[in-house]
């Protein structure tokens, strides 16, 4: 069933949580969210106003809308019969400037084939409205998966989210996935199939599904497994019917090129990044140590996934559960990735089974997975150390702890 909102007589987190002097009261949080709200539209549109100081570029590489040029060139480029340039660095990079100008760092499609296929209608609206689509609709779609969790706040919180911020800035994708997140797992108890077949979308991000098909199986949510499984599987027939078989091999020619530049050797880009995997190798770990401290992360993410997916986890408890061990289990996490932290606030917040939580511990552990966005970047580029899994960490142990506990005895915890 789905989760029913906290009763008087049942649990009041919010009440809760104000009777804590260390926990700022709720009017101040309205206020600094909203304050920061105006603050993030206004540095936003400085922003973009600064990318069009050389055509549609800031004149150093970065284009306006920053990595939407490539969510747009992809589609573009597949729809006029011309995907054998998505995939060819210097092709590609030549078309992007012809776009907004030959000011342009090497800006790469460095996504899988599937993704032309969902993005498709980007190829029908030009450069510049194609951007407000893409913000105004991904931010839209994330607010309605957030209205499932949370049916009262979503609007500020879906603003206010730190990662939404982010995401916009860098032009990218992470509201489109939460709302993926948010939907797929908001209706998989109503609606099995529907959040199964949203749940198969994210085969454009195969990297933060990877815990799926674990928490599906132990769950034993097996409408919902066909239904992804087949919504994923149509995507990569649709797009090698498409474009042909090749196409896959030049992603995955380009994706092995990727994961040592970005990841394995990605000292220009590491700062951004939240795995575990980039800590290990920020720290001094070589490559193969690293890949070895990630799969025991993965290892340990997945194992409290499944454990808490099989017993009678509440409906907050497991999702969040998910989320966050997907967090720990892949490699590649950015910074703007982490929308999806707001749905698992979101689950928290209204979940009865979260009242046996110290408030004030609960309080600093989602507020420290919100905030990592929007201060990890510059504390690795300060530090040289990647932060982002202790910030994750703590807030994936305490949701572990009373998944595992199961719901008979936080009951009885929360009555004492």
């Amino acid at each position: 069933m789905a989760p029913q909102p906290p009763t008087d007589r049942k649990f009041h987190f919010r009440a809760r949580l104000g009777e804590h002097a260390a926990v700022p009261s709720w009017s101040r949080i309205d206020k600094i969210a909203r304050c920061y709200v105006v603050a993030a539209f206004v540095i936003y549109f400085i922003d973009l106003f600064r990318q069009t100081r050389d055509g549609l570029t800031d004149g150093v590489g970065r284009p306006f809308g920053d990595d939407f040029i490539n969510f747009w060139s992809g589609p573009f480029l597949a729809w006029h019969h011309r995907a054998a340039e998505i995939y060819d660095f210097d092709a590609f990079h030549r078309f992007e400037q012809s776009i907004v100008g030959p000011h342009l760092q090497g800006y790469n499609y460095s996504y899988p084939p599937m993704l032309l296929v969902l993005t498709l209608p980007l190829a029908f609206v030009p450069y510049l409205p194609g951007l407000a689509l893409w913000l105004a609709g991904g931010w839209y779609a994330f607010y309605r998966a957030l209205r499932l969790a949370m049916p009262t706040g979503a609007a500020l919180l879906a603003l206010a989210t730190p990662s939404v911020f982010i995401s916009a800035v860098a032009g990218q994708a992470g509201i489109w996935t939460a709302a993926l997140f948010g939907g797929g797992l908001g209706l998989l108890d109503r609606q099995p199939l529907l959040g199964g077949g949203m749940l198969g979308l994210l085969v454009y991000k195969p990297q933060l599904g990877i815990l799926l098909p674990v928490a599906f199986v132990a769950g034993r949510r097996w409408r919902a497994l066909i239904a992804a499984a087949a919504t994923a599987g149509t995507l990569v027939a649709v797009s090698m019917i498409w474009f042909g078989p090749e196409i896959f091999a030049e992603y995955l020619q380009r994706l092995a090129l990727i994961r040592h530049f970005s990841l394995e050797d990605g000292t220009g880009v590491w700062h951004r990044s939240l795995s575990v995997f980039v800590a290990a190798r920020r720290l001094g770990a070589d490559v193969a140590a690293a890949y070895l401290i990630q799969a025991i992360a993965g290892a340990l993410a997945a194992l409290a996934v499944a454990v808490v997916w099989f017993r009678d986890a509440s409906f907050g408890i497991r999702n969040a559960t998910l989320v966050l061990g997907t967090c720990l289990a892949t490699p590649y996490l950015q910074d703007y990735d982490l929308v999806f932290g707001a749905l698992v606030v979101a689950w928290l917040w209204r979940d009865p089974q979260m009242a046996a939580v110290p408030p004030k511990l609960l309080f600093a552990a989602c507020a420290a997975f919100l905030l990592i966005p929007l201060f990890g970047a510059s504390l690795a580029l300060a530090t040289g150390i990647e932060f982002g899994p202790l910030f994750i960490l703590p807030l994936f142990v305490i949701v572990t702890r009373y998944g595992l506990a199961g719901r008979s005895q936080i009951a009885l915890a929360a009555v004492e």
